[in-house]
């Protein structure tokens, strides 16, 4: 493989993805081996807590360096190549939606109505201390989700203004103005790509700000819970994917 200086922008890109991909299998084991110790009644809360803080950690790494991947080719980052249609269907700004991480909250402790029972998948991980949240801990959940959808809205309406007023008029414009023809695009196109950029830093900031405040809401044993079952779901989701992939081919 070409050394690091020597990638392009696309190769980087892509290798930043199967390291990450390669860290979610090593920390999903952690995870799952630390819930199983806390079902064996082991609940070293120091321990716990660590583990959770270098989950996060990890996640603000990859955030920072994902950003630094889209300020030089934005692009891919909307549609990526190595996830499925399916995937790619539900992805908010090159992302998960953060108001999705409280909405698991919800249903791991049975607060959602057309869920019902564990997932299937996530059989092991889930145990009581994390379906028993206190008062304090739903009114605290409840608040955060109120205020992580108003910023999903509000960027939600930026993104979408980015899209009609720096693509639709300006660019078009841009070209008749100067009498270029697609090729003098270039200029206009990245202006748009930095400006595309600057929204996956704020859904970014936002995914990890709602990840922090859920983390530090729950007790360590529902953190180290919760993080096993996100982690869980979000491989199961690559499988389904997958799977409808393959039926589609035959």
């Amino acid at each position: 493989m070409a050394t690091d200086s020597k990638k392009t922008d696309r190769e980087e890109q892509e290798y930043a993805k199967c390291v990450w991909m390669s860290l979610q299998h090593e920390e999903l084991t952690e995870l799952e081996d630390a819930a199983a110790q806390i079902q064996d009644g082991e609940k070293d809360e120091g321990k716990l807590t660590q583990l959770a803080e270098k989950i996060i950690q990890h996640f603000q790494e990859h955030s920072d360096n994902r950003l630094r991947l889209a300020r030089k080719d934005v692009s891919p980052f909307f549609a990526p190549v190595t996830c499925s249609p399916l995937e790619n269907s539900v992805l908010w700004i090159a992302g998960c939606r953060p108001s999705s991480f409280i909405r698991l909250i919800y249903a791991l402790c049975g607060f959602e109505p057309d869920v019902q029972g564990t997932d299937p998948c996530l059989e092991g991980i889930v145990t009581e201390d994390l379906r028993e949240l206190s008062e304090k801990q739903l009114r605290m959940i409840n608040e955060l989700q109120g205020k992580t959808i108003r910023e999903e809205r509000r960027i939600s309406t930026k993104f979408a203004s980015l899209q009609e007023d720096t693509v639709d008029q300006p660019l078009a414009g841009k070209m008749k103005k100067e009498g270029h023809g697609c090729e003098k695009a270039d200029e206009a196109l990245d202006e748009h790509s930095g400006h595309m950029a600057d929204v996956i830093e704020e859904a970014d900031r936002l995914r990890m700000k709602t990840l922090k405040e859920i983390v530090n809401i729950l007790e360590p044993v529902q953190a180290v819970e919760y993080l096993a079952a996100a982690k869980k779901m979000r491989f199961c989701v690559q499988q389904w994917g997958e799977k409808r992939d393959q039926q589609h081919k035959e």
